[in-house]
């Protein structure tokens, strides 16, 4: 009867030493975890300016015009040319006129540099002119 109570010690003496070793794992992993500081990522402005101007080819057509997947401009064009400016917001930037009536899509690559970029239309395409910002 002794033997029994004794292996019976030695198994909650085993279990006992278990535990604490599981609950020493999870604190030391807590406290790892939550001791490292968090990296604070500076947010990245860009001084480069986007002049985008839609020529007056476009008159009665309805586009969208994005830059990446912001849109820029929604509407019917009228019979004069718009003209406006957009800043630089990302590392790189695509430019993206949709033509709303058959969902044809014209991507351009815009340069890191700004510049200005004319949309035009002839014969149906659109047609992209790219001049670079001169420093």
């Amino acid at each position: 009867m002794s033997k029994s109570i004794e292996s019976n010690k030695q198994f909650m003496l085993g279990n006992g030493l278990l535990a604490f070793g599981v609950f020493f794992i999870v604190f030391l992993f807590l406290y790892l975890g939550f001791r490292s500081e968090k990296k604070i990522i500076p947010e990245q402005s860009f001084k480069d300016i986007y002049a985008i101007t839609v020529t007056n080819n476009f008159a009665g057509d309805s586009l969208s015009i994005f830059i990446n997947d912001s849109l820029l401009l929604s509407k019917k064009i009228e019979n004069s040319s718009i003209t406006f400016q957009v800043n630089r917001f990302a590392e790189e930037n695509m430019l993206m006129v949709v033509d709303s009536k058959t969902d044809l899509i014209s991507p351009f690559n815009l340069s890191k540099e700004g510049g200005e970029i004319i949309i035009d239309k002839k014969n149906g395409k659109t047609f992209f002119l790219y001049t670079e910002n001169k420093k």
